[in-house]
């Protein structure tokens, strides 16, 4: 019933602010219609309005989540206690994801939905929380007190890349701990151990990148991103972050924000930037020849996994990998030289993906 009620709502937005396209309000009532009889085609009205099965094949639960870095911490905790499905594979960008009807299929097969909330899925947020009224669905970022947030006006009112933090990103894993024990009570003691040792993981690897990133030159500690996702890590770690974005994709930059960029990149004499996996790189590229053109010539200094997790074998398909990976390229493009101690490699399995 859920879905069947997205729907509706879904028609009846877009028939009255002509979201489907521009013309007649006749013609946006008809593509409205078009748009929601495709959706039910596609997911079969009969299978979306029944009660769905919520365990597995091997009767685990099926737990689902939005994002690669949520589904990490669900897998690291919940083991094979679990069946994980994930919805948003690597290099997605999760501010512009929208939901498929084999997205919604999945939601509603689920037994608890993770996501991770402060508005990073800005817009699924409407079938994530029609589920709410059949099952649990658990923004885990938001157990991150409020105190402890980036803060902003407007539509993003707390930076929603909590994940940049290690520390903070255990929090995360808190939630995920607490929801699973609920989900399943008799795994308690496997659940809390395993979300025992993902903390000390956590701790580990946020020591690890305060004295990693502190073997950087003091005046080489600027991190140039497209957009400005990593403001969590540069406030824990000691790194002034410069950004072409905001914290979401979802606007483009302007090219008064670009030259303006440049004229600082130029002025301080900062010699790299960097390009993101989930993002276009248009507007880093736009930023080097920008400078080259006033005779300061910049490099990039390496791509970044900013909203998303690497894909298998890029040794970033994990949470641990891909801060790892991101605190290493920073380190090493902004002038630290090699780790004199570098972290053991991670070794958790990572099994599928949807």
């Amino acid at each position: 019933m859920a879905t069947f009620d997205w729907m509706i709502r879904s028609f009846a937005r877009q028939a009255s602010d002509g979201t489907t396209g521009t013309g007649s309000a006749a013609t946006r009532v008809r593509r409205a219609v078009m748009t929601c009889a495709a959706l039910l085609a596609a997911c079969g009205l009969v299978a979306c309005e029944r009660s769905p099965e919520r365990t597995g094949g091997g009767g685990k639960p099926v737990v689902v989540c939005t994002t690669g870095m949520v589904a990490d911490l669900a897998r690291a905790i919940g083991g094979d206690r679990i069946e994980l499905r994930t919805l948003m594979g690597p290099g997605v960008d999760p501010h512009l994801y929208k939901a498929s009807p084999g997205d919604v299929r999945a939601l509603e097969s689920a037994a608890l939905v993770l996501y991770s909330g402060l508005h990073l899925e800005g817009r699924m947020i409407e079938p994530i929380e029609a589920m709410a009224r059949t099952k649990p669905v658990v923004a885990v970022a938001e157990a991150v007190p409020v105190e402890r947030r980036r803060k902003f006006e407007g539509e993003y009112a707390s930076d929603p890349h909590v994940w940049m933090d290690a520390s903070l990103w255990s929090l995360a894993g808190g939630r995920v701990r607490d929801e699973l024990i609920k989900l399943d009570p008799a795994g308690r003691e496997r659940i809390t151990a395993a979300s025992a040792t993902l903390t000390a993981e956590l701790a580990e690897l946020h020591q690890w990148a305060i004295k990693r990133l502190g073997q950087i030159p003091a005046d080489r500690r600027v991190l140039v991103t497209a957009h400005d996702a990593f403001g969590y890590f540069g406030r824990a770690y000691g790194v002034e972050v410069l950004a072409v974005q905001g914290v979401s994709t979802d606007s483009e930059a302007g090219l008064r924000d670009i030259n303006a960029l440049i004229d600082t990149l130029v002025k301080r004499k900062i010699g790299a930037v960097f390009v993101e996996t989930s993002v276009p790189p248009k507007t880093i590229q736009a930023l080097v020849e920008g400078c080259a053109a006033r005779g300061h010539p910049i490099k990039i200094g390496g791509e970044l996994y900013s909203d998303a997790l690497g894909g298998p074998g890029s040794g970033a398909d994990t949470y641990a990998g891909m801060f790892r990976h991101n605190v290493e390229t920073i380190a090493t493009a902004l002038g630290a030289g090699p780790d004199a101690a570098p972290l053991g490699a991670p070794g958790r399995d990572q099994g599928t993906t949807k």
